[in-house]
C-alpha cells in the first residue's frame, strides 16, 4: 500500500477550502485533461458532496477509460473528511482531508491519500515504479486547482451560497 502526504497553504478562510474540496465542478477542473466527469449511476454528479453520498468518476488514464465510484465514509465540517473507494480498478483507496486555520489567516489543507494497486506482486511493482508518482501529481494538481479558485473570486462560482 501507497501512502502519500501533501499540505497546502491556502490564503483563504477553512470554510471556502473545505467546501471548495467537496466540489464536483472544482474536482472536474483539476482533471479535465483526463476527460474526467462525473457519471450518474445513482450518485452525486455536481455540487457539494456529502456524507454518505457517492459519486462515480469516469476518466482516462494510461490509454483506457476508467470508473472509480467513491463515497465520503467519515466528515466534521469544516475540519476533515474522508472519501474512500467503493468499487474501481484499485484493490483499496482511502483519502483522508484535514482543513487547519492557520494564525496568518490562511488555511493548511492536508492530504493523506492512500492505495493498494490490484495485483499482488505485479500490483507493488507498479506501485513503486509508475503509481506513486502518477498520484502524487494528481493530487498535486488537484489541491493547485482548489488554491487557485479559492485565492480568486472563481470560488463565487462554484460557491454562490458562501
Amino acid at each position: 500500500m501507497v501512502r502519500l502526504e501533501e499540505i497546502t497553504t491556502i490564503r483563504a478562510p477553512i470554510e471556502l477550502c473545505f467546501d471548495l474540496a467537496r466540489s464536483v465542478e472544482v474536482h472536474l477542473l483539476g482533471n479535465i485533461h483526463f476527460g474526467e466527469q462525473a457519471v450518474a449511476t445513482g450518485g452525486v454528479t455536481s455540487g457539494l458532496i456529502e456524507m454518505g453520498q457517492h459519486v462515480t468518476w469516469r476518466a482516462k488514464h494510461f490509454g483506457a477509460w476508467h470508473n472509480l465510484t467513491s463515497e465520503i465514509t467519515a466528515m466534521v465540517r469544516p475540519v476533515y473528511f474522508q472519501d474512500a473507494m467503493v468499487q474501481g480498478i484499485f484493490q483499496s483507496m482511502r483519502h483522508e482531508h484535514y482543513f487547519r486555520p492557520l494564525p496568518s489567516g490562511e488555511t493548511e489543507m492536508k492530504d493523506v491519500f492512500c492505495f493498494a494497486a490490484p495485483l499482488p506482486i505485479l500490483g507493488v511493482l507498479a506501485e513503486f515504479l509508475v503509481l506513486r508518482r502518477y498520484m502524487r501529481a494528481l493530487l498535486q494538481e488537484r489541491n493547485e486547482v482548489i488554491k487557485q479558485v479559492a485565492e480568486s473570486s472563481e470560488w463565487r462560482k462554484y460557491l454562490p451560497q458562501f
